[in-house]
């Protein structure tokens, strides 16, 4: 093997182990193979490359299962000739050579000619399984291609998990050298310990794999930082929203629902947004835990259970404003009247109570009164998108159930005073692209919007 080849590495296992969903993890690729409960899913070789900086460090191929080690290994067991001492290798290379690997064991041959061909293999186990027979001589026959073999223990965040067994197993085996690798919630490190583990079998294949795990970790704080970004984005973009309406309970509800929609629609970007950073699809966030279906929030962003659920903390007006769902402050010449007045408008029978609360004020405006989103909501998007941010960065790209979103514990956005570079956004309507004729490149607003992001990369 030289430097200026990619390595080469076989992903091998029984089937429905979770091959083609480790391959899935490590290429940041949701679309790979096909991953699916069924057995037998994947029934060819594919391939994956790995590349830093135009350099391709590693090549990676999925192959289908073994499905009858027992009866195969018992073959190659006959293979010999009498006075023949045939070493694995070349028992497998004449196993490969006769007709029962184009009949019999077609799926079989695929994988040990890959294997074969590969400088390791990675021998993907489902930690959930007992440790039986079948196993063990998919062991021999993989070893018999006289190949380094990783195993990598898949499934083992499950409660039905047989880690124990299966170290006890594979030591017995002769393999000490094994790695945990969650296809679904991989571990932050997980990454690092896999190509770690490789250079341990693959001396010389070091530096390339130290490049994969130095990479890997560039990116890991970029796609943080880059979501921070996106997230402070929508946050200004709502906080400077204004909406101004006519001192009417009718247009006053008109303005208030269309309002409604617009923030749920800007929610909506940054959550396709985040998906797109973290490379998966809008598909791949369905499930009922999260309020997401087919990446949309399906809780009503403005609902006051909502609000309940995830512990934000508003008082007087606004803690009305939220048990009414209006979600919205009535500012008259900058001065907030508070969110229980709009309530009482837009609840009806309390229209004239609004309008005594302000009636010094009404005036100065002329008939006209602004609209905004109030703390309550801001706190809701940020706590639901860095808890999105956070379920991203721990899934990994073969999980197909849901990102499950616990009750967030950061006080400083429940309960604090909302960051500076918010509270200087509601002066200018101008940065929001809610807003008719926004100007979102100012220097200003990008700089709050870079100060926001320090604050939401924080942990």
């Amino acid at each position: 093997m030289t430097e200026a080849r990619p390595l080469k590495l076989c992903v091998v296992g029984h089937t429905n182990v979770g091959k083609t969903s480790l391959l899935r993890t490590l290429t940041r690729d949701p679309g790979f193979g096909e991953v699916s409960h069924r057995p037998s899913t994947t029934r060819h070789v594919e391939g994956a490359r790995l590349s830093v900086d135009g350099q391709p460090l590693l090549d990676l191929y999925d192959t289908p299962g073994l499905e009858d080690a027992i009866a195969l290994l018992e073959y190659l067991e006959r293979l010999e000739r009498p006075g023949e001492r045939l070493d694995g290798p070349a028992r497998v290379a004449r196993f490969l050579e006769g007709s029962e690997a184009r009949q019999r064991f077609e799926q079989e041959a695929k994988v040990l000619r890959q294997l074969l061909g590969s400088d390791a293999g990675l021998y993907v186990i489902d930690a959930r399984e007992p440790v039986l027979a079948k196993y063990r001589d998919e062991l021999a026959v993989l070893s018999a291609c006289g190949k380094p073999l990783l195993p990598v223990l898949n499934f083992v965040n499950g409660p039905r998990q047989r880690e124990d067994e299966w170290r006890g197993a594979l030591a017995r085996l002769g393999l000490h050298a094994l790695v945990r690798f969650d296809t679904v919630a991989p571990p932050i490190d997980g990454e690092r310990r896999l190509y770690e583990s490789l250079a341990l079998l693959l001396e010389s294949a070091r530096p390339s794999l130290q490049r994969l795990i130095d990479d890997h970790e560039r990116q890991a704080v970029a796609r943080r930082q880059g979501g921070a970004r996106l997230i402070a984005d929508l946050l200004l973009d709502v906080a400077a929203c204004r909406r101004s309406v006519a001192t009417d309970p009718e247009l006053e509800r008109q303005a208030v629902a269309a309002l409604h929609r617009d923030v749920r629609a800007r929610e909506q970007r940054c959550v396709e947004a985040l998906l797109e950073l973290y490379a998966f699809r809008p598909g791949d966030a369905r499930s009922g835990d999260l309020p997401l279906e087919q990446g949309r929030w399906s809780d009503d962003l403005f609902n006051p259970e909502t609000l309940r659920q995830l512990g934000v903390r508003v008082g007087g007006g606004m803690a009305a404003g939220a048990a009414a769902g209006a979600g919205v402050d009535l500012l008259v010449g900058g001065i907030t009247l508070g969110a229980a007045a709009l309530v009482g408008a837009l609840a009806g029978g309390g229209a004239q109570t609004a309008r005594h609360y302000g009636s010094r004020l009404l005036g100065k405006l002329r008939g006209q009164r602004e609209l905004t989103v109030d703390d309550a909501v801001l706190r809701l998007l940020a706590l639901r998108q860095r808890q999105l941010l956070a379920a991203l960065a721990a899934r990994g790209h073969a999980a197909t159930e849901a990102i499950s979103l616990e009750t967030p514990q950061d006080k400083s956005w429940r309960e604090g005073r909302l960051p500076e570079p918010l509270q200087r956004a509601r002066a200018h309507p101008e940065w929001s692209s809610l807003n008719p004729n926004p100007q979102l490149e100012q220097a200003e607003r990008q700089g709050l919007v870079d100060a926001l992001a320090g604050e939401l990369a924080q942990p």
